[in-house]
């Protein structure tokens, strides 16, 4: 089977698996849903991703190996995830 997302930076057999069940089956699909998003669908799914899935992700999509993302970077991320996540709680 040829998986885009599996060639992509990071992205496994089972991170691909759980973007497929989000509707995720393209790079350019990734980039509209963004790393936040994407982590954020997957998780809202059920599936127990740890946040080493969202910093994969947004390695993937900027073609670096997650963890070389600067600790400035992953805050960022997770400032934004946790602003997403906050939306849904009001």
């Amino acid at each position: 089977m040829n998986d885009e997302l599996q060639h992509l930076k990071n992205l496994g057999k089972t991170s691909a698996q759980w973007l497929h069940a989000v509707g995720i089956h393209s790079a350019n699909d990734l980039r509209r849903y963004g790393a936040v998003g994407a982590y954020r669908a997957v998780r809202a799914r059920g599936f127990r991703a740890s946040k080493v899935l969202l910093y994969a992700i947004e390695g993937a999509l900027l073609d670096v190996h997650w963890s070389e993302l600067p600790p400035a970077h992953k805050a960022e991320l997770n400032g934004k995830l946790d602003e997403a996540q906050g939306h849904n709680k009001s």
